[in-house]
């Protein structure tokens, strides 16, 4: 999993008016919360956020929160608020996860190689391009990679021959086609 550094600071300024001062100086108004957290206002860098941000393109990732006067954090983004005119960024809500604790993710299906079955005249059909696993934050993996490769007409790949890593679990029917060469 995708692991990026952000650095925020407390705030102690809330309403409307106060997130349109925050906004003009640069910064974007965040909210930290979780099970074992009592909900935490922030302000966060909008520049050096939204560079984070881009290099994550929605996939899974642990953000490294350091609050300042207030420690780590290990988090997740929750959800992220921008303007529907100018797409600037609102709001930011990050989730404290329990390191220890297993959560469910949905992870990307990357198709690598050429289908041996294609080369015959046959036409590859992908169904599947992400699974839900379960497991601890650090062991889920950014992508599941298929080999194709090996596949001939009429052969196909299910969910419960996708390999994942150790102390992750593949969620879901076993016997859903992901993959498939069809005869043309």
């Amino acid at each position: 999993m995708i692991q990026i550094d952000v650095t925020a600071q407390v705030r102690e300024n809330f309403g409307k008016g106060a997130a349109r001062t925050i906004r003009r100086e640069g910064r974007t108004p965040a909210i930290l919360y979780g099970p074992k957290t009592d909900p935490v206002a922030l302000t966060l860098d909008t520049h050096s956020f939204t560079k984070s941000l881009l290099g994550l393109q929605r996939r899974n990732a642990i953000v490294s929160l350091e609050i300042e006067g207030g420690g780590q954090k290990n988090v997740t983004v929750k959800d992220i608020q921008v303007d529907p005119v100018s797409n600037a960024l609102e709001h930011a809500d990050f989730y404290e996860l329990d390191m220890d604790k297993e959560y469910t993710y949905s992870v990307p299906v990357v198709y690598s190689g050429k289908a041996k079955g294609v080369d015959s005249g046959g036409g590859m059909e992908v169904y599947v391009n992400a699974v839900d696993v379960k497991g601890k934050p650090l062991s889920i993996p950014d992508a599941i990679e298929v080999d194709v490769t090996p596949l001939q007409v009429d052969d196909l790949i299910t969910r419960g021959e996708l390999t994942t890593p150790e102390g992750v679990t593949l969620l879901g029917d076993a016997k859903t086609v992901c993959v498939t060469v069809m005869s043309a």
